[in-house]
């Protein structure tokens, strides 16, 4: 039999790199900023986001289709069993792009209907960028993104991704009309600077 440590230490390194962790800061900061009294995060995967929010007495309840991983409830994201405005807000982080793009749609309409005020979300960007960090005495390290060449290529099938922003098919402002179409307003987006691949966007439900 394998031994788990050694197919734990392979996913660790394989899943979360030093860049990802960065990104769970993200997610972190913009949850708690928002201050909600319920948190329902959405396809949570191993619950690293629940774990470290217990370190904080912050309750994250989760939601998954795949029992193997544990969520407090089992259930699709295309039909969450939850009513109207049930959780201050509701998260979901790189998830969403592992479903086609109107799948991706009908579950962001449904994190929007049991959320009573937010919905945060990141997901992958494709969009190529140069990246420069600098250290500056005093005001400390700096990192600077500047466009690179996009060059014509074959578009590959990133494993478990149907789709990604700003692939073919999907520029960053369709993302944003239909996302917001669904009785959401966009309060922010932006790319996570150590880690450009994560883009965050945090919604405001309208009432």
């Amino acid at each position: 039999m394998e031994k788990q440590v050694d197919k734990a230490l392979r996913e660790f390194r394989f899943y979360m790199s030093k860049y990802r962790w960065l990104s769970l800061w993200h997610q972190l900061d913009e949850v708690f900023a928002l201050n909600p009294s319920t948190i329902l995060e959405v396809g949570p995967w191993r619950g690293v986001f629940k774990v470290l929010a217990a370190h904080f007495g912050v309750t994250v309840e989760t939601l998954d289709i795949n029992p193997e991983f544990n969520p407090d409830c089992v259930g699709s994201a295309k039909e969450i069993p939850f009513k109207d405005n049930s959780f201050g807000c509701v998260c979901a982080f790189q998830m969403l792009e592992h479903m086609s793009y109107e799948k991706s749609l009908e579950a962001f309409g449904e994190m929007i209907r049991v959320a009573k005020n937010h919905v945060v979300i990141s997901l992958p960007d494709a969009k190529s960028l140069l990246t420069y960090s600098l250290y500056i005495p005093i005001a400390g390290q700096k990192i600077i993104h500047l466009p690179a060449p996009q060059l014509r290529r074959k578009q590959k099938k990133l494993d478990g991704h149907y789709w990604e922003i700003n692939k073919k098919g999907f520029p960053l402002q369709k993302i944003i009309h239909d996302f917001t179409r669904q009785n959401a307003k966009m309060m922010k987006t932006y790319r996570v600077s150590e880690f450009p691949y994560h883009r965050y966007f945090v919604f405001k439900k309208m009432t």
